[in-house]
């Protein structure tokens, strides 16, 4: 399949099955404890550049999108979302960064546990950089924090943006339509990342032998990927940092289908690959 293939399927509509009743639902959660990114910031109450992409994504997916900064939804039913994602930055469970209502513990521990219980969980970009483990910047942690133990890997530092080149590892849903081996660049904000799990099925690597900035100095290292938190889907991807990149088609593509896997409307296998695909992972200076 060609990368022009790849792309229309991006613009094209994915309709539901014909045993899935009821139109599923998916919460977008975008407070900002701590840095704000553009395309989560709103002007009034007007939504964000990725609120907006995210509804319309939803539109043509066929799922509807709740797009919320209040972290005291977590307190509430969970029960009607089929997948949450984020999109968020710092301590989630403290005051400060948007302005906008935290999370509580007890609503941290019930998201936690709607995920291992078998809820969707997708993550963008910064969300990486919510509830730190303790300890060193660079250092690889034993006690990790349980949300970084569902999500599956930690922000540590970014470099400037650049084009950054990216290879695919996985047949993964959207990702998966090019060629195993194949390269793709993108022009973005890239992070480095410590603490993987052990269990990740890694879909796309950062390549980093051309990339400037000394937080590249070191070997591949997984940039989007997909694991299983008891029976919860979770996916990850590294992009979604610039207005453009939530245009892209093949970001889109790569979206798509990490929405398609983790709301179940499709399977696949995601048997751990990080130690065959990126064996140095856990190396974070040359």
């Amino acid at each position: 399949m060609t990368r022009r293939d790849l792309f229309s399927l991006a613009a094209a509509p994915l309709a539901l099955g014909a045993a899935q009743a009821k139109k599923q639902k998916v919460l977008y959660f975008t407070r900002s404890a701590g840095y704000e990114h553009s395309v989560v910031k709103r002007k009034g109450s007007e939504l964000s550049h990725s609120e907006k992409c995210m509804i319309e994504l939803g539109r043509r997916a066929n799922f509807d999108v709740e797009c919320t900064k209040d972290g005291r939804v977590f307190d509430g039913d969970l029960d009607q979302y089929d997948v949450i994602a984020f999109y968020t930055s710092a301590v989630l469970t403290e005051p400060g960064g948007d302005g906008s209502p935290p999370m509580t513990p007890a609503g941290k521990k019930k998201f936690l546990d709607a995920i291992a219980g078998g809820k969707g969980f997708f993550g963008f970009h910064a969300c990486t950089d919510s509830f730190h483990s303790k300890g060193g910047q660079y250092e690889n942690q034993t006690d990790i924090d349980p949300y970084i133990a569902m999500l599956g890997g930690e922000f540590i530092v970014h470099g400037p943006q650049q084009e950054g080149p990216l290879i695919l590892t996985s047949r993964f849903p959207g990702a998966g339509n090019l060629g195993i081996g194949e390269g793709i660049a993108l022009y973005d904000e890239w992070y480095a990342f410590k603490n993987f799990a052990k269990d990740l099925h890694v879909i796309l690597v950062q390549e980093t032998e051309k990339m400037k900035g000394d937080c590249y100095r070191r070997p591949n290292f997984p940039s989007t990927w997909a694991r299983m938190h008891g029976k919860g889907r979770v996916f990850y991807t590294a992009l979604a940092h610039r207005e453009d990149v939530w245009l892209n088609p093949f970001f889109e593509a790569v979206v798509l289908g990490g929405f398609r896997w983790t709301l179940g409307r499709v399977d696949f296998d995601i048997a751990p690959n990080i130690d065959k695909v990126t064996p140095q992972a856990s190396i974070l200076k040359s």
